[in-house]
């Protein structure tokens, strides 16, 4: 499994007044078994259960609040 790594300052708020990140299907594919994962104040990583939503040619994953953590995908 690979992954990408991504910081709270990588995500925009969107209209709904939530953050959203946006991966391209190109680098993480389909996104069929991708797992999002936050980094704690411990510096270790939990996996969460983020909204993820499909558009054209883009994932986006969506929290309340910005966060550092990385998506794990199959490449």
């Amino acid at each position: 499994m690979a992954h990408k790594n991504f910081r709270k300052e990588d995500f925009v708020q969107n209209n709904e007044k939530q953050y959203q990140i946006e991966f391209k299907k190109q680098l993480v594919g389909e996104g069929i078994n991708l797992i999002v994962e936050r980094l704690n104040e411990k510096h270790e990583y939990e996996t969460i259960q983020a909204q993820i939503t499909r558009s054209n040619d883009s994932i986006f994953i969506i929290w309340d609040q910005p966060f550092d953590g990385r998506i794990i995908f199959e490449e």
